[in-house]
């Protein structure tokens, strides 16, 4: 077996302009290509029109090629990062001009700051984030909504501190970003109604829990007091309200998606988390069942690279197991690693997904 041939799949010139026919991304930063005719250089992958090979020439880096006097094709900018990095930059970028807006921000502006269309913009910040940039600043501002008023001495000295610069559109807003109003909101969920229930599937106990605009938790484990401990934890001003028939119908859905996560969900989520969190969760629900992704790819995928162990945060604070699928996620070298309701349910749920596919 001729080892080199594996360890350097372009060493040989009729392997890279195969490479160059094919546009293999793979070959992207391996080497480039120039063409006499254009004067111009590109990265493997570029989607210009073909080139003769006769015309062409092949380079270790771009220096050896503007050496050789050839300048970076505009299409595929080979003196630049790749393009699936510049997006992410530009929406990391975005993420902050938008954590910075204290009103509604102004995406005509922000896709301009970072060089994009409004329209290419709101692609781009989707694929990368999961949400929409409007999206994201909503959540964004929800979050300094839920902070105002943990720490403002009243709802009114809160809701100019959040950027809101009128009291009806603060109050038209509320009910959206924090699941009930802002006065329960400031006392703790206090008169907030929860209903729920205790059931049994096949990966041991699981409770459900829902607001009236939708479930706000679903726990998982051993012992059914320790859930309901739980959840009393995470609302300990609301009145938790033992479940009805009607309600017994809504957790038998729940337990089909555990016993078969490939049908989905079709009821609404009352989740409250930051902006972050958000994003990351809704990136989550992205994935499709039978597939996993590393903590490194799903931050990449939101527009956050550097922020792995943020990523890993979000997902050990996901409130609602399955529906929100954080099992989805493992480490780099496709190994399984912490999920707040055990390994092994952990384990069982991504068989579960693949024997289905």
């Amino acid at each position: 077996m001729n080892t080199d041939s594996i360890a350097h799949p372009y060493a040989s010139d009729a392997a890279r302009w195969a490479a160059v026919q094919q546009r293999d991304a793979a070959a992207d930063g391996v080497f480039y290509y120039s063409v006499r005719t254009t004067g111009v250089y590109c990265r493997p992958s570029c989607a210009a029109r073909p080139a003769l090979r006769a015309n062409v020439a092949f380079h270790a880096s771009c220096a050896e090629a503007e050496g050789a006097g050839f300048r970076p094709c505009l299409r595929c900018k080979p003196d630049q990062p790749p393009l699936a990095e510049r997006q992410a930059q530009a929406v990391a970028a975005a993420c902050r001009l938008l954590d910075a807006c204290e009103d509604a921000p102004d995406l005509e502006a922000v896709a301009g700051a970072v060089g994009m269309s409004r329209f290419h913009f709101q692609r781009v910040f989707k694929l990368h984030a999961g949400v929409t940039p409007k999206a994201y600043a909503a959540a964004r501002r929800a979050a300094r909504v839920r902070d105002a008023l943990a720490t403002s001495g009243s709802v009114t000295d809160a809701l100019y501190s959040a950027g809101f610069n009128s009291s009806s559109r603060f109050y038209a807003d509320s009910a959206a970003m924090l699941g009930m109003a802002p006065s329960r909101f400031k006392a703790g969920g206090a008169g907030e109604q929860i209903r729920f229930a205790v059931g049994a599937c096949s990966l041991g106990a699981i409770l459900v829990a829902a607001t009236e605009r939708g479930i706000c938790a679903v726990l998982m484990g051993d012992d059914p007091e320790l859930l309901v401990r739980d959840l009393q934890d995470r609302f300990p001003q609301a009145a938790l309200i033992g479940a009805d028939a009607g309600f017994e119908r809504t957790v038998a859905q729940v337990v089909g998606l555990v016993e078969a996560p490939r049908i989905g969900l079709d009821l609404p989520l009352d989740v409250r988390g930051t902006a972050f969190q958000q994003r990351v969760w809704a990136a989550l629900r992205a994935i499709p069942a039978g597939e996993t992704v590393s903590y490194t790819e799903l931050a990449g995928r939101i527009g956050s690279p550097a922020a792995v162990r943020a990523v890993a945060g979000a997902c050990a604070a996901n409130p609602v197991a399955v529906a929100i699928p954080c099992h989805r996620v493992v480490r780099n070298d496709g190994g399984l690693s912490g999920y707040r309701w055990g390994i092994e349910r952990k384990a069982a749920l991504i068989a579960r997904e693949k024997d289905a596919s």
